[in-house]
């Protein structure tokens, strides 16, 4: 009896089998991949421990406002640019960019670099924002004369 409702239903097994490795991946992905995914809360933490704080965005996108005194470097330039990092691996670098997927990727190169507390800002600086959270802004060269 069961064997026949699953040959009948079998797009429906292979969908929960789906959604449940889903569900595991996004529990235990993070530590896979060698780094820790943070909400605004834990990240506020990190951030008042001085954790180094890395911006992966673009320089434009980093302009518009960014987290205390982040560094920036472009996640596409991440791999060329390990040697602005914290020469002392075991750092806490608290990784981010817009919605917390370009960081993911760039949290899981520097964690595979041999940095041991690697965190990355899930849903990135637009949770930050959300949650009422400071940014900076670079001042305008027109402010800057005042």
């Amino acid at each position: 009896m069961f064997n026949e409702f699953f040959q009948e239903q079998w797009p429906l097994f292979v969908a929960v089998a789906v959604i449940i490795a889903m569900l595991v991946y996004s529990y235990v992905g993070d530590k896979i991949a060698g780094y820790t995914g943070v909400n605004t809360d834990e990240a506020t933490r990190l951030f008042n421990d001085d954790a180094f704080l890395l911006d992966v965005r673009s320089a434009g996108e980093y302009k518009d406002g960014y987290i205390g005194n982040a560094t920036n470097i472009s996640s596409t330039e991440i791999g060329s640019k390990l040697g602005q990092l914290p020469k002392d691996k075991e750092t806490p670098i608290l990784v981010y960019c817009l919605s917390g997927a370009r960081s993911a990727r760039a949290a899981g190169m520097i964690a595979k670099n041999g940095y041991t507390h690697v965190y990355n800002l899930s849903g990135g600086i637009n949770a930050w924002k959300s949650a009422g959270l400071p940014v900076g802004r670079e001042k305008s060269k027109k402010n800057k004369k005042k």
